[in-house]
């Protein structure tokens, strides 16, 4: 696994959800952001992006999304 630098196995991403709707995903390692109001759009602009950013001969092979989510409970 990479630490997502060019030439990497593979780039992750932190998916969260914004607050005014959708999701945001930001790369770690490299500054990649983007953000998309459905899931299935997040992934085609996550993909979008990450061919944007690195050289072809450099592409990652796999692409990581690891969802967060918070969950607020009434004591």
């Amino acid at each position: 696994m990479s630490n997502g630098n060019a030439g990497g196995d593979e780039v992750m991403f932190v998916v969260t959800e914004d607050p005014e709707g959708g999701f945001v995903a930001r790369a770690l390692g490299p500054a990649i952001v983007t953000e998309a109001d459905t899931i299935e759009a997040l992934r085609e602009r996550v993909r979008d992006a990450v061919r944007c950013h690195f050289e072809r001969d450099g592409l990652p092979r796999l692409i990581r999304l690891h969802f967060v989510r918070d969950e607020i409970l009434v004591a």
